[in-house]
């Protein structure tokens, strides 16, 4: 074997993934925040770049918004990922055992995850609510801190909905197999 010659090692090539269940409300909505969150991340972050490249100075508010986006990226995120059944477990405890144990654990993740972030919009609401009470206001740019608040309740209601839809549609999915 030349040292120019390719290696014939075996590649693996990943399987395409499964296309989405129906919902009621569109995965689209998620995809296309991600989409639009991201797009704005990066242009915030070039804009930075470029004017602390000639001037040597940066826009104060972009750290702070920055944070911003980046939570709420990963909550937006979130919620796909529960309704697509792709969030975070531990594998050898949900795909080991029968189907009917599979299916059993889904359905318990499924509302526990309905659980926390139902009541996590609710506390949250508490929050926004004291923010625009006492006027509470950013510590980087000033702008009122509720802003930025309000959309833990609203991502949390969103994600505790997908779940429950998940839980909803899991349940049909059994009912027809039997």
């Amino acid at each position: 074997m030349h040292l120019h010659e390719p290696a014939h090692l075996p590649v693996e090539v990943p399987e395409p993934a499964a296309p989405d269940e129906t919902t009621v409300v569109p995965l689209k909505i998620e995809d296309w925040a991600t989409v639009i969150i991201m797009g704005l991340l990066a242009c915030i972050t070039f804009a930075n770049v470029l004017v602390r490249y000639f001037t040597d100075s940066s826009f104060a508010w972009t750290e702070e918004f920055s944070v911003f986006l980046m939570i709420l990226l990963a909550m937006v995120a979130g919620s796909a990922a529960v309704a697509r059944d792709r969030h975070i477990r531990i594998e050898f405890f949900s795909a080991s055992g029968t189907p009917a144990r599979q299916r059993r654990l889904a359905l318990f993740g499924a509302a526990m995850v309905a659980i926390l972030f139902f009541l996590m919009a609710g506390l949250s609401m508490r929050v926004v609510w004291d923010d625009f009470r006492f006027n509470e206001t950013s510590p980087g740019i000033g702008v009122p801190q509720w802003w930025y608040s309000v959309w833990l309740p609203v991502i949390s209601l969103a994600i505790a909905l997908r779940a429950v839809g998940f839980l909803i549609r899991r349940s049909r999915a059994r009912e027809s197999h039997e």
